[in-house]
């Protein structure tokens, strides 16, 4: 430390000696002495009954690590759905509160739908940031509503603008897992590598998660951290290399009835489930396993195989943080909670899909379609998913499934593990809890308090309560009294050890409430008045966990009392108006950050449009035009294309002729290409979508239509489409000049296949004002095609 002699003048002070004055430095802040890291694994997609650490057959050696170090919550609930799930466990709030009814991009005009969390409703980054902590989020994120996904903005929903300091991942619901659609703090990145250059999106999380950390800890070693680590696993696709594959060939030719049996009884084993509970009863939508051909077992057994491999590999990447943590001895001073954000997912359908696109465009999942890819299944060529077969049995002891609340979608694997923080070893806690409770729990470990204002905006009340009671007391009582469930017009209740459920529209797809009834229908007040007198459940759960013995008959007025307290707390929390699953939603008109227009305008290079954010040309006429320079050398690349492998479109240049390619959903690619080369210099280069028929939802055919080609205003090409995609295409953006991450058409091109010429614009106009062609010259095209 330097020390002046009174009288010496302080550089840069003028009229005064240091001996007459004090310095007044900001005062660091800086989080308490000790202060505990704070871990969310958040899985995606994950059964009650797959991970081995809760007695299922995918293998998890590090949660077992945790698990052995910690405690296993074995009654812990979420919302059946993931953006849900993951606002609750960041804010301590119910999701209507949120406006996260569902995902984001089934976002609505109405509070409880909106997907517009507030700044009232602070996230524990946010606490803790001003706690003094560094904050890392890494992995999925999916709570931005679509229209605020671009690249210009607003960025105060992004990861950065919720109390994290550094973000690597992806914004939206899901993502291929070796093409991935990357964000890196506030702007879109390219893969870094390829999959044939050994890059997988888990390797590549698990490294910038322990880059974070060792970045901050370089400089800070005392300051802890708050990572939010949330895999895109086990959500489809099912994306693993080969070696982990071959790990489980095999392991699930018994089938998912047998599955059911073996895992039950480790659950039992592992005092998860009480000695005298029941299992489940076969669920009506899922076939025995004894009762298919051996073709089916066959496809549905590779299937299993590969969901495991990805779990067990999502485990390893996850286990590289933990040993990071504790070679620089931090992992026993780290609390870890690991949670799942719902039940297993059902939407591969009855026989899995080797396309999930082809769930969310309703388009018929066969059997055949998958055995032709049984040898690819979990590589680049798929975005696969298992029969809902494994779903049912992924969710043992459970009956049902994710975006249900029977207990199937809505009761997770929950572990918490602090050595230094907790004396119990390995035990089991059965007090009721949910995602909201996460929130006050870590305050509470932190022996801190949610603050009354952050960023000065006052917050609103935490609706979750602490469970760090139960740390070290099994018999503590539970303080989660009631808890209220809704997901896309399915209902349920908790309450003291019972639970009622309305399950919408029946409590199978076999078994609707009421003929004729789909997913989909509307949820009027006819409709609600006829599920409130003739579709509750009534179940004490303290006697029968699995839900089997309904008691809504016996009991009427213990059901009344609690349907009424399901709509006590419905109101309480701003639950209505309800609504249903429609793929409508996903088109629902929504405010954007432009003013409105029909006409978008691309320049060559730019980052890509995130998917959910891109224009939507679904089942309408629309059209894109490029003006470029091609030299005399000739030019070849991408001028716009939307999608993947998986479903989208491509514009471009190949071999010197223009070409078009509608790729639905992995299925059929639909190609017209001009006859002539395109001529060099200045060229204006035009593809029109022509409407000429209606779609057809219930077969997940979009609108049939005519494509055309034109160079220079003169048309040079047109063939007629029988159908198109009729929702999404692939789960990657729009890109001008290259195509992002995947190819569209990757049997003629390998991405990013970037336009080697100069692109002065390229227009997308969703207007419907098309060329009109000469009769007779579009009779010549057609026939000459």
């Amino acid at each position: 430390m330097i020390e002046y002699e009174p009288g010496t003048h302080f550089p840069g002070i003028i009229g005064r000696t240091l001996d007459e004055s004090s310095p007044a430095w900001p005062k660091p802040t800086r989080a308490g002495e000790g202060a505990p890291n704070v871990i969310y694994f958040i899985l995606d997609d994950v059964g009650y009954g797959q991970m081995s650490v809760f007695g299922g057959l995918c293998k998890t050696p590090n949660l077992e690590r945790l698990a052995k170090r910690g405690l296993r919550y074995t009654n812990m609930q979420t919302t059946a759905l993931c953006s849900p799930t993951r606002g609750c466990a960041l804010t301590g709030r119910n999701h209507h509160t949120l406006g996260l009814s569902a995902i984001t991009e089934l976002s609505m005009g109405y509070p409880a739908h909106n997907g517009y969390m507030g700044f009232e409703h602070g996230f524990l980054s946010e606490i803790l940031l001003e706690q003094g902590y560094n904050t890392f989020a890494v992995g999925k994120w999916h709570l931005t509503p679509p229209e605020e996904t671009t690249t210009a903005g607003p960025f105060h929903r992004w990861p950065l603008g919720r109390g994290f300091e550094r973000y690597y991942g992806f914004l939206g619901g899901d993502t291929d897992q070796w093409h991935p659609d990357l964000t890196y703090d506030n702007h879109p990145v390219p893969v870094p590598k390829t999959p044939e250059e050994g890059y997988h999106l888990n390797i590549d999380l698990g490294d910038k998660a322990i880059e974070f950390i060792k970045d901050a800890h370089h400089n800070a070693p005392g300051k802890p951290f708050f990572l939010y680590y949330a895999t895109g696993a086990g959500h489809a696709p099912h994306h693993v290399e080969k070696e982990w594959i071959d790990k489980y060939k095999g392991k699930f030719d018994m089938g998912w009835d047998k599955y059911r049996e073996m895992v039950f009884k480790r659950q039992k084993g592992l005092g998860i489930v009480p000695p005298d509970a029941l299992l489940s009863k076969r669920d009506p939508d899922v076939p025995a396993w004894d009762s298919l051909s051996d073709t089916e077992k066959k496809v549905y057994a590779r299937q299993m195989e590969v969901f495991a491999a990805f779990i067990e590999q999502t485990d390893y990447h996850f286990g590289r943080i933990l040993d990071f943590l504790e070679g620089i001895e931090e992992l026993d001073n780290t609390l870890v909670i690991v949670l799942s954000d719902n039940g297993a997912s059902a939407e591969g359908g009855v026989h899995g899909t080797f396309n999930e696109m082809l769930f969310f465009n309703n388009v018929e999942e066969t059997l055949e379609d998958n055995l032709e890819h049984i040898d690819k299944w979990g590589s680049p060529e798929t975005f696969n998913h298992y029969s809902w077969g494994w779903t049912w049995a992924g969710d043992t002891p459970f009956r049902r499934w994710k975006r249900e609340t029977y207990r199937g979608g809505i009761s997770d694997a929950c572990i918490v593990s602090w050595p230094e923080g907790i004396r119990a070893r390995g035990e089991n806690r059965s007090q009721y809890a949910h995602a909201i409770d996460l929130v006050p729990t870590v305050l509470e470990a932190l022996d801190t308090e949610a603050p009354k204002t952050i960023r000065g905006v006052p917050q609103s009340p935490i609706q979750g309560v602490s469970f760090a009671h139960t740390f070290d007391d099994p018999d503590a009582p539970t303080k989660h009294i009631t808890q209220y469930f809704e997901m896309f017009g399915h209902r349920s209740i908790y309450h003291d050890g019972w639970r009622a459920v309305c399950p919408f529209p029946g409590s199978s797809f076999a078994e609707p409430l009421k003929e004729g009834w789909f997913f989909g229908m509307p949820l009027n007040t006819r409709v609600l008045k006829v599920l409130d007198s003739e579709g509750w459940e009534l179940y004490d759960v303290t006697e029968d966990p699995a839900e089997m013995n309904n008691l809504a008959k016996e009991k009427p007025e213990k059901l009344q009392e609690m349907v009424q307290r399901w709509y006590t707390e419905a109101g309480k929390y701003g639950v209505l108006p309800l609504a249903t699953a429609a793929m409508e939603r996903m088109n629902v008109p929504r405010p954007t950050i432009a003013r409105p227009r029909t006409k978008y305008v691309y320049y060559g290079g730019g980052a890509p449009v995130q998917f959910s954010a891109a224009p939507r040309v679904y089942n309408r006429p629309w059209s894109i035009t490029a003006r470029v320079l091609i030299p005399e050398d000739g030019a070849e690349g991408v001028l716009l294309s939307h999608g993947n492998r998986h479903g989208g479109y491509s514009f471009y240049v190949k071999d010197g002729h223009l070409h078009h390619v509608h790729n639905y959903s992995g299925l059929e690619k639909f190609r017209i290409s001009s006859p002539d080369p395109v001529p060099k210099g200045e060229v204006t280069l035009r593809y029109e979508f022509e409407k000429t028929g209606e779609p057809d939802f219930s077969k997940g055919k979009g609108s049939a239509g005519r494509s055309q080609l034109y160079v220079n205003g003169e048309l040079v090409a047109s063939k007629d489409l029988p159908y198109t995609v009729p929702n999404l295409f692939g789960i990657i953006g729009l890109s001008c000049g290259y195509d992002a991450a995947d190819s569209v058409h990757p049997e003629e091109y390998r991405a990013p296949f970037t336009f080697t010429g100069r692109i002065r614009q390229v227009e997308l106009d969703v207007s419907g004002e098309l060329i009109k062609d000469d009769e007779a010259d579009l009779k010549r095209m057609m026939t000459e095609q």
